[in-house]
Parts: structure tokens; C-alpha cells; sequence
């Protein structure tokens, strides 16, 4: 076993600490992995405030992650020792079900091995990119592309893959008109692949506070939703909608923005419940879906994506003592647009 340094959750109420934690030894098919950058993302928050459910105490979250791996087991034969490597939403799968043979692992039909508390295959609790050091299987490593700055990357591990898995799965491209709903460390990212994806891109932000970062992340439109003109306007007129907010918002109003067959999207995923009208997905033939993450296959395809079209996040780097600040910053959307936290100032 591996002690290494972190920073954990003691409950839902307390402030994270500095901590120690126990890694895995290395096995045949292992990878250890000295972290380099762990990305904030809000899901952190939502779990260790208990917000989506109860989870066991002390815990360290985070599944945006990009390190060197410094050691592999002895059957490893996707990485190598000084490869630089990333790690995002789970870390292992039954392999065996339906959804995994078909390549889809993140909707594992048991349930995916989550990154952090998730029951690993030792029957500990998993714990997450704020630590110093993980040790994850082989095939669940991503390879990152050396045209992404180190130091930016990590994001995409959960940001990029979570909306560019719904982007490439309606087909978003040339003569498709799509919109984001909300412009954080989600949205900005799916105005980015989708405007590299080819699509007409609008932005739907509660004021146009961000307009000029939007236009500039590859946006043609950028519309205030907290003016009730722009539901009018802009009604039938959508072919796909991404909503990344993880708060409360009248989905019905944004279902009728789109055309005929046209889908929305949720990925970002309030605690609070969405209620939707049927008459509202009759008319045109309206679609409301639900996207995940993506698969281990679809993720690299992200990131090989990101590196061929120049994309990465918009980040802020912070210090591991400052975690608990940006996690308040977080909740009163003060950052643009993700806080990476330099894990070397854990040691």
C-alpha cells in the first residue's frame, strides 16, 4: 500500500482538509499515476455536501485528472512509465453486460466504478483526484495528446468528454443549429466542440455578462435568458439544445425553442426535479434526453479532438489551499471557467 498526501471531505458540512490516504498496491494490469493537475468540478460539490445522496466520510473527490504514470504492473501494455496520462469519471466496469460489450461502459448496466465513492474492486471506497497519487487499470487511462497544455487538460476529462459525447451523438455539425443553456465550465466547453464540430452556435446565459467570451469561444449568438423576449424569438427554431446549468430552471420554456424533431439535452444535473409538460414535446415531435459522460473509446476521441482543433478549457490555477474558496466561487459562478488545482503544492 501507497500513502498519499490529499485533501478529503471529514462530512457535508465541514471545509476539505489535508489528509493522508491509502493507494492500492500495483497490480499486473495497474498504472500509478503521480497527479499533476486535479480540475474543480461541481459534481465535487454536489457529493461531498451529500446533495446527491449519502456517501461515507472521510472522502477526496475529483475526476479530472492528468498525471505521469511512474510505475505499471507487469502485464501493462496500453502505458508506460513517464507517459502523460489522464483519468476521468470511473475507473472500472463489469466488461460483461450488454452496455459494456457494445463499447458504452459508462452506462454500465451494474453500475460503472466511479472515480471516487464508488466500491473498487477491493472493496474500498474510491477516492478521487485530490490526492497525490491514484492507481487505476490500465484501460480505464487516457492518453493525452501533447498538443494540450499539461496544466489545462484535465477539464476535459469530465467538461469536454460530458458535452462532447452528446454533440457527436445528434450529430452536431454543419446546418445544425445549436444551443448551450448556460455558459460555466460545461457550457463554455460545448460552445468550443460544437462550433469546432461545424454547428451554428447560439449562447442562452442568464444575462450577457459573458457575451464577448462567447463570441470569441466560437459562438454567432448569444441571447439573455432572463429577458423574455428571447424565449419568443428564438421559439421553433432550434435543432438541439445542450443544457449544462446544474440549477432549477422551467425546461418547458426551452423545449419549445425547438424545431421540428429537434432534442434537449440535459447534462448538468440539479438535485432538484425538471418537470415536463407532454403537450410541450407533441408539438414538433420534441425530444428531452438525458447524456452521461462517454466511453474510455469516446473520451480519447475527445481529447485526440481537442488537441486536432486547438481546443482546451479556460482555466484558473489554484493552490490545494485554496480548494475550499473555490468551491464558494464555484457556487456563486465566480470563475472562468474551471479552477485546476496544482497538485504539487500537496506535498
Amino acid at each position: 500500500m501507497l500513502t498519499v498526501n490529499a485533501w478529503a471531505a471529514p462530512s457535508a458540512a465541514d471545509p476539505l482538509v489535508k489528509t493522508t490516504i491509502e493507494r492500492r498496491d500495483v497490480g499486473p494490469h495497474d498504472v500509478l499515476i503521480e497527479i499533476a493537475y486535479a480540475g474543480i468540478c461541481h459534481s465535487d460539490i454536489h457529493t461531498v455536501r451529500g446533495e446527491w445522496g449519502d456517501i461515507s466520510y472521510p472522502q477526496v473527490v475529483g475526476h479530472e485528472i492528468a498525471g505521469t504514470v511512474t510505475e505499471v504492473g507487469s502485464e501493462v501494455t496500453l502505458h508506460a512509465v513517464g507517459d502523460r496520462v489522464g483519468v476521468g469519471c470511473m475507473v472500472n466496469s463489469c466488461r460483461e453486460c450488454e452496455n459494456c460489450l457494445a463499447g458504452a461502459e459508462q452506462y454500465c448496466l451494474t453500475g460503472n466504478t466511479g472515480t471516487y465513492t464508488a466500491i473498487d474492486r477491493d472493496g474500498t471506497i474510491t477516492q478521487g483526484g485530490y490526492s497525490t497519487h491514484i492507481v487505476v487499470v490500465e484501460d480505464f487511462v487516457l492518453r493525452i495528446p501533447d498538443a494540450i497544455p499539461f496544466e489545462k487538460v484535465a477539464p476535459l476529462l469530465c467538461a469536454g468528454i460530458t458535452t462532447y459525447s452528446p454533440l457527436q451523438h445528434w450529430n452536431a455539425g454543419p446546418g445544425k443549429r445549436v444551443a448551450v443553456v448556460g455558459m460555466g465550465g460545461l457550457g463554455h466547453m460545448a460552445v468550443k466542440i460544437a462550433a469546432a464540430l461545424g454547428a451554428e452556435v447560439t449562447v442562452l446565459s442568464q444575462t450577457l455578462s459573458k457575451k464577448d467570451d462567447g463570441l470569441a469561444f466560437g459562438a454567432q449568438h448569444y441571447f439573455a435568458t432572463s429577458d423574455r423576449q428571447t424565449f419568443t424569438d428564438l421559439a421553433n427554431h432550434f435543432d438541439l439544445i445542450i443544457n449544462t446549468v446544474s440549477a432549477e430552471i422551467n425546461i418547458n420554456h426551452y423545449l419549445r425553442l425547438l424545431r421540428l424533431n429537434g432534442t434537449l439535452v440535459s447534462v448538468g444535473a440539479p438535485p432538484e426535479a425538471l418537470p415536463v409538460q407532454a403537450f410541450t414535446l407533441f408539438n414538433n415531435r420534441r425530444s428531452f434526453a438525458g447524456s452521461g459522460i462517454g466511453s474510455i473509446a469516446e473520451t480519447q476521441e475527445m481529447l485526440d479532438f481537442c488537441a486536432e482543433h486547438g481546443i482546451a478549457p479556460e482555466t484558473e490555477l489554484i493552490s490545494a489551499d485554496q480548494i475550499n474558496e473555490a468551491y464558494e466561487r464555484v457556487l456563486a459562478s465566480d470563475v472562468r471557467y474551471r479552477f485546476v488545482i496544482d497538485v504539487a503544492t500537496m506535498a
